[in-house]
């Protein structure tokens, strides 16, 4: 079944449609949530809030935009507010960037290479602009018209963040192999 198929079912009262959307996307979106903000924890409740927005919003999606594409504009921003939440928790404590950068090893069987602790430790430390364009085009696979119609940046701006996440990331992971971390 299609995913417009199944918010239509949604749309009509269908609970068990959604949740095979849920099922569908979960694991993609929880990815995305967990490297954006390097916690487990708060990846799930990043994710969970974005599925109970996508579902009382359901009514306003538009069939002509991809679903996946909707739900990662609303896990997306999701995940911005968080950061910036967070960011107001934190800088009321002193930061042990040791402790940060030994902390949660990733879990297992994260796709596409993103397993190796190194680079989830340097994707960590990177902007959280780049990071969340680096994780939309390699991560997620996607083309930068759909990461523009997501973030609401432009296609050049994507660009210029995927190439400086890119040249960070590779900076990082050298000094942590000169460093044997």
């Amino acid at each position: 079944m299609t995913d417009a198929e199944l918010v239509g079912r949604t749309r009509a009262g269908d609970p068990d449609a959604f949740g095979t959307l849920v099922a569908r996307y979960y694991d993609a979106c929880w990815r995305f949530a967990y490297h954006m903000l390097g916690e487990r924890a708060d990846a799930e409740d990043v994710v969970q809030d974005s599925f109970l927005r996508a579902y009382l919003a359901i009514g306003r999606y538009d069939e002509r935009d991809q679903f996946r594409g909707w739900l990662f504009r609303i896990l997306t921003n999701q995940c911005r507010n968080f950061l910036t939440s967070r960011g107001r928790r934190t800088r009321r404590f002193v930061q042990d960037e040791l402790a940060i950068e030994s902390a949660a090893a990733p879990p297992p069987g994260l796709a596409l290479g993103m397993e190796d602790a190194a680079v989830v430790r340097a994707l960590a430390q990177l902007d959280a602009l780049q990071r969340e364009a680096l994780l939309l085009k390699y991560a997620e696979g996607l083309e930068y018209s759909e990461m523009s119609a997501m973030t609401g940046a432009g296609e050049s701006a994507l660009k210029m963040r995927v190439k400086r996440g890119s040249e960070r990331l590779r900076a990082l992971l050298a000094e942590m192999k000169d460093r044997g971390v």
